[in-house]
């Protein structure tokens, strides 16, 4: 690190949700610069590129981290940190465990790759949202025993955006870990009592914002909406016989569902088919991207590449900017030493022990706090 400034790596890049909360951090000089990123999807790559990149764009390499070469991103010395939204969809504890050796592991197995090869300062591991399904939790221990045997302080955290001023109810854990022989101490930031509707995201949108493309509703949608009130979806609704949906089995409750103006919106997906694009509580028609790209507060001026449908995608799968710029925030207070309001974490602290690293002896402990929680992520 030079003059207060860490340079960050990004693996799983996204579209910049993490790079432009840690570009709006600061404390007193000691700030985020992006050194390079990576991700396998091209208008993913481009959207970063541009937003990010846009004097060198060579910084942004695309390619599948499973068959990436970390000499590629460049010199151990070019990053001081590291940051990642790994998906979890994939994750597997069967077969032969082979971990960071097996070609297609688990994902987050290459992240740990990458901070065995990097050794930075600290790095912020975000998504993992297959907590409660992953074997009972076991992905989630096989996750900390993974960054945790790199030799790092783990401080997981399942964090509500919604309470850090995010206008849209979207739960995440994040884990920040910090290099073991750094004496540093990450306290969870405090929620800011906040509270950002939907109606004051998305007013007073310009009308050259980039992917502000409405989309036009069929006719049956259009009486379908008639139908359905704010925060109801088309299954709660008072529908006439002719359009409810014709759906055996679970019922999601977000299809057709239409925000409520006055409270933080449902959480933005990047994925699905009819009835799943997010409704306006008042006009009869699904979000625009660059409403759900309000939602998830990037600024109007990032502007999203792709088809209508790979904008969704990115949008979706992205982090909250100004949701994860207080946490970096806080990670850059604690390194200046500079006191903050605090919260006590929902998952245990977990510390590096050279002679002894395991998580036996908090597992149980772990299992609870993962019943307890699980349930909350979306």
């Amino acid at each position: 690190m030079k003059d207060n400034i860490f340079r960050l790596g990004e693996l799983f890049c996204g579209p910049g949700g993490i790079a432009v909360g840690a570009s709006k951090a600061e404390v007193e000089g000691c700030k985020i610069e992006h050194a390079w990123a990576t991700d396998y999807h091209p208008d993913t790559c481009e959207t970063y590129r541009k937003n990010i990149f846009p004097t060198t764009p060579e910084k942004v390499i695309c390619q599948d981290i499973r068959t990436l070469d970390m000499n590629v991103l460049g010199e151990v010395s070019d990053v001081d940190a590291l940051a990642f939204g790994f998906p979890c969809n994939d994750f597997s504890l069967v077969g032969e465990q082979k971990g960071v050796k097996g070609e297609y592991g688990p994902l987050y197995t290459y992240c740990a790759k990458a901070v065995r090869h990097f050794r930075p300062k600290w790095f912020l591991a975000e998504n993992v949202g297959g907590l409660k399904s992953s074997n009972e939790g076991s992905a989630f221990i096989s996750i900390l025993n993974e960054f945790r045997d790199c030799g790092y302080n783990l401080y997981p955290h399942l964090y509500k955006f919604e309470e850090y001023g995010v206008p849209q109810a979207r739960h995440r854990i994040i884990i920040i870990g910090i290099r073991y022989e750094i004496d540093v101490e990450f306290k969870i930031p405090a929620p800011t009592g906040i509270t950002k509707t939907a109606k004051e995201a998305l007013s007073n949108i310009p009308e050259n914002a980039p992917n502000q493309v409405i989309t036009k509703q069929s006719n049956t949608v259009i009486e379908r909406l008639s139908h359905i009130k704010p925060g109801e979806n088309a299954f709660n609704a008072d529908l006439p016989e002719h359009l409810k949906l014709k759906v055996k089995g679970a019922k999601i409750s977000q299809i057709y569902k239409r925000l409520e103006p006055d409270k933080p919106a449902y959480t933005v997906t990047g994925s699905g088919g009819g009835g799943t694009h997010m409704y306006h509580w008042e006009e009869p028609r699904a979000l625009t991207n660059r409403e759900r790209a309000r939602l998830q507060t990037f600024p109007d001026n990032h502007e999203f590449y792709g088809s209508k449908e790979s904008i969704r995608r990115q949008i979706g799968m992205a982090v909250p900017a100004d949701g994860v710029k207080q946490i970096f925030d806080a990670l850059l207070k604690s390194f200046a030493g500079i006191p903050y309001s605090y919260v006590e974490p929902t998952f245990e602290i977990l510390r590096y022990d050279p002679d002894h690293n395991t998580l036996e002896l908090e597992k149980s402990k772990l299992m609870e706090e993962i019943a307890a929680y699980g349930k909350e992520l979306s």
